[in-house]
């Protein structure tokens, strides 16, 4: 019997191993998936939550307040006195603000408006680690184009020195061109380990965005994958639209006109101030009589009545915060124009760098054309004893590096369209933006545009 235990406690352990336990699949994210998940995790926005809220305490002002004192004291004497030594009292009172000179409701006016504010801070934030996802997810498709672009150009000329290694063994060629297909390749390596690592760091940078922590090791880039190819698609836009759009909706604006309405209303909370407040009140009173005379001791019974109060001269410190609150108005209109201002060059910049992007784009798809069509004569010459083997290493070179200009082209452009929908204070969708998602649509693939031929002799 031991022995038959010991023989299925091994195999058991064995089955550990020969079936292994299921391993965590890496979620994958398409560009709109990760706008959620930013928008969800990401630090500045979960800040930003946390700061709102100060209406409840900016209503109090309209609601009674209930509230209990009490008093005891004995009295020493120095001669002999029908007082009584002892004195008491105690009060639960409910008290009601009848006028207030305006201070209430420029109180709870003032709560609403700065709810109000961090509301469109919120979204002003919210839309701006939306442009950083939609440029840091196009960084990401960009740099992984490239590493495949470098991965094949890579290929292809270790296949040309093979080639040449055989010729060079066949007594066709000389060493020189052997030692030319090694330096060539030698200097493409460089630029696919540099890709490579541009493509880590790209996680790293959509990971913060994310909220994610950075994964311990060096297997994986990211706890994550991305979905999707870098795409371009044609957009027309029009700067006065782009324009009027954003001072119409984009929050940071809106957030300094709420400054303004708030000193508004601060300035007639601090008139107030000169003006008299009323209260009502009524409660239920237990109190000690000291004199015999008038009563017993011990007495008690409800108590009703009217406190106003009326500062008539305070030191001039009503006044001072009244000029310190208009020199605070004329502070934030100063900050709405700058606003104003700096949402106007935003939208400007963003909307050149999109005509800039459209430019290169185009004459970048025309060189692309022309560097194949080099490769191919340059190709062409070599065999027909015209030209050399560097002319043909050469066209190739500048073959990848026109695709990977093209790749860069259209990254600057899905940027450019990602920082004009943010400066315009809208969605993309809003303004016909598509950046990168996995619908199929007439837009053409970077991916395929930039992929170099198999052999140098392809096009």
């Amino acid at each position: 019997m031991r022995f038959n235990s010991a023989a299925i406690s091994v195999l058991i352990a064995a089955g550990l191993f020969v079936f292994p336990q299921p391993v965590e699949t890496a979620p994958v994210y398409t560009i709109e998936q990760a706008v959620a998940v930013a928008q969800a995790h990401n630090p500045d926005i979960l800040i930003a939550r946390k700061r709102r809220g100060s209406w409840i305490e900016a209503r109090a002002g309209f609601l009674p307040s209930v509230s209990s004192s009490g008093l005891y004291d004995k009295r020493q004497t120095q001669s002999e006195t029908t007082l009584r030594q002892e004195d008491y009292n105690a009060i639960l009172k409910l008290e009601q603000n009848l006028y207030t000179g305006g201070a209430v409701r420029s109180q709870v006016a003032i709560g609403q408006l700065n709810i109000d504010k961090a509301n469109y801070e919120l979204q002003e934030i919210i839309s701006r680690v939306t442009m950083e996802v939609r440029i840091a997810f196009n960084e990401l498709l960009l740099n992984r184009a490239k590493v495949r672009v470098r991965e094949d150009s890579v290929h292809v000329l270790e296949e040309e020195l093979n080639s040449r290694q055989q010729s060079f063994g066949a007594g066709i060629v000389g060493k020189l061109n052997v030692q030319r297909a090694e330096v060539a390749l030698a200097n493409e390596r460089p630029e696919l380990f540099n890709a490579q690592t541009q493509l880590r760091n790209s996680y790293l940078r959509l990971g913060d965005l994310f909220g994610f922590d950075a994964r311990h090791g060096e297997d994986r880039p990211a706890s994550f994958g991305v979905a999707g190819e870098l795409t371009y698609q044609s957009n027309h836009a029009d700067l006065n639209d782009c324009l009027a759009r954003a001072d119409a909706n984009r929050a940071a604006i809106k957030a300094r006109q709420k400054d303004i309405e708030i000193e508004d209303k601060q300035y007639i909370l601090d008139r107030s101030a000169m003006r008299p407040q009323i209260r009502a009140f009524s409660g239920y009173e237990i109190y000690s009589e000291r004199d015999p005379a008038v009563g017993q001791e011990f007495n008690y019974g409800g108590v009703v009545g009217v406190n106003a109060t009326w500062n008539i001269f305070d030191g001039f410190a009503t006044k001072g915060r009244m000029q310190a609150t208009r020199a605070r108005r004329e502070a934030a209109l100063e900050a709405l124009a700058a606003a104003r201002r700096s949402v106007a060059s935003e939208v400007r910049s963003a909307f050149f760098d999109l005509q800039q992007a459209e430019r290169v784009l185009e004459t970048e798809t025309q060189n692309v054309q022309t560097a194949d069509e080099a490769l191919e004569m340059a190709k062409s010459n070599f065999g027909a004893g015209l030209g050399t083997q560097l002319d043909i290493l050469q066209a190739a070179a500048d073959v990848t590096r026109t695709r990977t200009t093209k790749l860069s082209a259209i990254y600057l452009h899905n940027v450019a369209l990602a920082r004009l929908a943010h400066a315009c204070g809208t969605r993309a969708e809003a303004l016909d933006f598509k950046n990168v998602n996995n619908e199929k649509h007439s837009g053409t693939q970077a991916a395929d545009i930039a992929k170099p031929p198999e052999k140098l002799g392809q096009r």
